[in-house]
């Protein structure tokens, strides 16, 4: 059987990439390679970027309500292939259909927002704010944008950026990653379907030297990232010093704070489901659980429920979590369980050695569990992004804050509770973007920015919500002021009625 060979987008077509190096995309369950991603030429990004630049000439001065239209059939699109989209999802990412119909529905989420384009996109005016002059802003499109996404939502995180940037009247370049990229194309051949116009969304395919060109190609005017820590510091820096903008959503350690007075059940339920859903492969994922005062008599339980977890290939609809996305990653993952215990904590749970019958090429990893763990040990330190939860236990509440706090990221944290007390003076002292309470993974709702901070974070403004809006356009500010006319050829009323 032939294998596919993922194109390049440009112009509003697929377009066969000459480049000489591919690289193959595997079905994490088996091993099977079921694509081939080219990594572009030069030239080629160059067309892609060119493509863009003319196309902003004319989509720029598209009406909103236009734009309007556009986003609405796109949102029925996605709404109509969700079940095929979550099948590509699960086929090159490995996660469970119900968890890629899940991140479908969030990328959704965005598209809908999208959809209010002509109420985001309102300036501000003020009538006579001094004599007879008015004062209003005007919020335009930028130009050309592209967009970086990480293999852990192939359809959210792109969702996450060229809806809002074409709604706003710019065009866009989009470099998904080489791992699932299946996915995404489709994604992108649903936006043409809707009627997006050809050259405003693009994509090119690539590793280091097509991220390195995008980020110093003078007609990219923004570039939004979402990746690793590493990878993200890289981008940001590189692409600011070219002078453009730049938001870079990366790495993260998230912590889940569970108080003595939660509901015991609804808490270990939901921080096991967030801990290891998408096999841990998320940077929302809660995969540090603080348990303070009484509630560390509750380690049998988690213990427990960790054990009980289904690990299956993501087409098995029981299973509670899949493979992981590669060979790689999953020997990262058993690196780092080693390290664990060699380091002192207690391998409550190990899932290591996890084999699923008629899968034996499968990058499983079963749910993993440590006690006993410290700040200095690498489990704790490194973002593992696999399916392992560290325990760490505590007296009081003040105690967990500081703890929480120490760590250098900030992107995500859920306390569980059923005070409102500890949970405001959690919200209040906690520094860390998104809180969640008795929420396990507190992404927002797409009307609210993403908002992660400190080490998890490079730039002022994130994705979704007003935020996305202002990092997508420019504000121009405009003072104006009219004198009535000359007296000309009878005056200012025949003037008028010309």
């Amino acid at each position: 059987m032939s294998v596919r060979e993922i194109p390049l987008y440009i112009d509003g077509q697929a377009v066969a990439s000459s480049s000489s190096e591919w690289q193959d995309v595997l079905n994490p369950a088996t091993q099977e390679v079921v694509a081939r991603v080219p990594f572009c030429t030069e030239e080629e990004v160059e067309r892609a970027v060119t493509s863009a630049r003319q196309a902003f000439k004319t989509w720029r001065k598209v009406p909103l309500a236009k734009r309007q239209r556009i986003m609405l059939k796109f949102q029925a699109l996605i709404r109509e292939h969700t079940d095929e989209l979550a099948e590509l999802i699960t086929l090159e990412h490995g996660k469970t259909l119900p968890d890629a119909a899940g991140e479908v529905g969030r990328g959704l989420e965005v598209v809908e927002h999208a959809c209010a384009i002509p109420s985001l996109q309102l300036g501000e005016v003020a009538e006579n704010a001094a004599n007879e002059v008015d004062v209003y802003t005007l919020n335009q499109p930028l130009g050309v944008g592209a967009g970086i996404t990480a293999f852990n939502f192939p359809i959210m995180l792109p969702c996450f950026m060229f809806p809002l940037a074409v709604a706003t009247g710019n065009t866009f370049v989009l470099k998904p990653s080489e791992q699932d990229p299946s996915s995404t194309m489709r994604l992108v051949e649903l936006a043409h379907e809707a009627g997006l116009p050809e050259g405003v969304l693009n994509v090119v395919h690539g590793g280091p030297d097509v991220v390195n060109q995008l980020c110093d190609h003078p007609d990219i005017k923004a570039i939004s990232f979402i990746g690793s820590t590493k990878v993200g510091t890289h981008v940001y820096q590189r692409g600011s010093q070219a002078g453009k903008r730049v938001q870079a959503m990366m790495g993260a350690k998230n912590h889940c704070v569970v108080m003595p007075d939660a509901n015991r059940s609804q808490a270990i339920d939901n921080l096991l489901g967030s801990a290891f859903g998408a096999a841990g492969q998320r940077c929302m994922a809660n995969s540090v659980v603080v348990l303070v005062g009484e509630a560390r008599k509750w380690l049998e339980d988690i213990v427990e429920g960790a054990r009980n977890m289904t690990v299956g290939p993501g087409s098995q609809r029981d299973a509670d979590l899949g493979p992981l996305v590669s060979p790689q990653a999953r020997d990262r993952v058993l690196g780092l369980i080693e390290k664990g215990a060699q380091e002192g904590a207690t391998l409550a749970v190990d899932g290591r050695g996890y084999e699923v019958e008629g899968y034996p090429e499968g990058n499983f990893v079963g749910p993993t569990v440590f006690s006993d763990v410290k700040a200095d040990m690498a489990i704790y330190q490194e973002e593992i992004f696999g399916p392992v939860l560290c325990v760490v236990g505590v007296e009081t509440l003040d105690e967990a804050i500081e703890f929480v706090n120490a760590n250098p990221n900030g992107n995500g944290t859920s306390i569980f509770t059923n005070s409102g007390w500890a949970a405001r003076r959690f919200e209040t002292e906690i520094d860390v973007g998104q809180v969640g309470i008795n929420v396990p993974i507190p992404v927002p709702v797409a009307y609210f920015s993403f908002t992660g901070s400190r080490g998890s974070k490079l730039g002022d403004l994130g994705p979704n919500g007003k935020q996305a809006i202002r990092f997508w356009t420019q504000t121009k500010t405009v003072t104006a002021r009219w004198f009535e006319p000359e007296n000309i050829s009878g005056g200012i009323n025949s003037t008028i009625s010309m």
